[in-house]
């Protein structure tokens, strides 16, 4: 006797069409757009000429396609050539700027990851005396506005004559910052006792534990936290405003506030300025990108909403 085989086929649900979700979708894809829309912008101007800008300022599409301006922001076009495409001539040191925002970055999100994350770990899992009421004074710096704290920090760091210096830059945020350590202590604290526990019976001491057991677990939200750390150095503006006054310390931010204000006769070097900020965006963009998904599953996990 022939044994009979019958194969049922899975039908995939169908989701019925209603004006709810098509209205979430509308609104999703306005708030795309809407998100999207100054990017677009910026390139747009960033590959048209001074001269179309103002001869036709409304049309969405370049005027006069040229990478001229990315020529200027990258120095690559003599002041004469910068003059006569609607530059001022005086030129960006781009690259000089450039590693100076790298230097600077990497030095705050280095260090500030190291040393939040030892007292993240010491305010989860060692216990002293007023752990909690410490933890809770760093909780309130985070009400601190930061514009409170430039003037104690600006007059610091002149005593240190550290003044005009990427140092001088760096050092405020060089260590640690409450949000850091509020965000890896709720990681630390989710960490099982028995983990380290066991790490002990083996010998390990509370440092080998740290680095050898809890660093390696906690590699992605030290990831998540050095992204948006990296980021927010990298876009910060006014305190690097306050301390660099030459080209040795001038991080990127600044030096396109200077290339702003280098307006030629004709107006504003639109083209360059949107050119050079979209170089200088790039690499926060491509960064975020990569690393979006983590971020938001490290969020999560923590409880941070």
């Amino acid at each position: 006797m022939a044994a009979v085989t019958t194969t049922t086929g899975v039908r995939p649900v169908r989701r019925r069409f209603s004006l709810g979700r098509a209205s979430a979708w509308a609104m999703l894809g306005l708030i795309l757009l809407i998100t999207l829309l100054p990017f677009y912008w910026i390139v747009r101007t960033s590959l048209s000429t001074n001269s179309g800008l103002s001869a036709d300022p409304t049309n969405p599409l370049p005027t006069g396609l040229t990478g001229s301006g990315f020529e200027r922001a990258l120095g690559l076009q003599s002041a004469k050539e910068a003059i006569a495409q609607g530059g001022a001539g005086g030129g960006l040191d781009f690259w000089r700027y450039l590693l100076n925002s790298v230097f600077v970055s990497t030095l705050i999100t280095g260090c500030q990851m190291f040393f939040s994350a030892m007292a993240a770990y010491a305010f989860a899992r060692l216990r002293w005396r007023g752990r909690d009421k410490v933890f809770g004074l760093f909780l309130a710096g985070l009400m601190v506005p930061t514009i409170f704290t430039l003037l104690p920090n600006f007059v610091l760091i002149k005593q240190l004559h550290l003044v005009d210096t990427l140092l001088g830059i760096a050092l405020p945020t060089l260590f640690m910052t409450p949000f850091a350590v509020f965000f890896l202590r709720q990681f630390f604290m989710n960490i099982p006792m028995e983990i380290e526990e066991a790490a002990l019976l083996d010998g390990a001491g509370k440092i080998k534990i740290f680095f050898r057991v809890v660093l390696p677990m906690a590699s992605t939200p030290i990831i998540t936290l050095s992204v948006l750390t990296y980021i927010t150095s990298w876009n910060d503006y006014f305190w690097p405003l306050m301390v660099s006054y030459s080209d040795s310390s001038r991080v990127l931010t600044v030096a396109l506030a200077i290339f702003r204000a280098q307006t030629p006769a004709t107006g504003v070097d639109w083209s360059g300025l949107t050119a050079a900020t979209l170089i200088a965006a790039l690499p926060m963009l491509v960064l975020f990108a990569c690393f979006a998904r983590r971020i938001v599953s490290s969020i999560s996990f923590t409880g941070i909403k």
